[in-house]
């Protein structure tokens, strides 16, 4: 149980310092075009901006599965 709570953790502490070097990151991008969703259009947003979002959500997303799936004491047979 606090292998998995160390790894999520971890991963949110992560997730959370990458987005916030992202956001500091991306304030004086000129280019901003907007990204069209079906019928709505999200407001104008650097590229590198969106391509850093989809990395964070990655990384939130697999470090949280790696914790869920680490091995609980429970399980372990040692």
């Amino acid at each position: 149980m606090l292998l998995r709570l160390r790894l999520l953790l971890a991963t949110l502490l992560g997730s959370t310092a990458l987005l916030l070097v992202l956001c500091l990151g991306s304030q004086n991008l000129n280019d901003r075009p907007g990204l069209r969703l079906g019928f709505a259009q999200l407001a104008p947003l650097p590229t590198g901006f969106l391509t850093g979002v989809a990395l964070v959500l990655g990384v939130l997303s697999g470090g949280g599965t790696a914790a869920l799936l680490a091995p609980g004491a429970e399980e372990r047979e040692d």
